[in-house]
């Protein structure tokens, strides 16, 4: 395997675990907007969650 094969598929498997990461974070923000019993924590997570999601527009 050449060294640029090798980077590409490192980069890639980084992409895919930092890919998967965020959004077991923003599944968890989202569940716990929904279940909390608290509402400051709902409140909370649902702030969270707005910035997890927000996209920016073209500039």
């Amino acid at each position: 395997m050449s060294v640029l094969q090798s980077v590409l598929h490192d980069a890639a498997a980084l992409t895919a675990v930092t890919g998967l990461a965020y959004t077991v974070a923003v599944v968890t923000v989202a569940a716990a907007s929904v279940l909390s019993r608290s509402q400051e924590r709902r409140r909370d997570a649902r702030a969270t969650l707005t910035i997890l999601m927000r996209r920016r527009g073209p500039r």
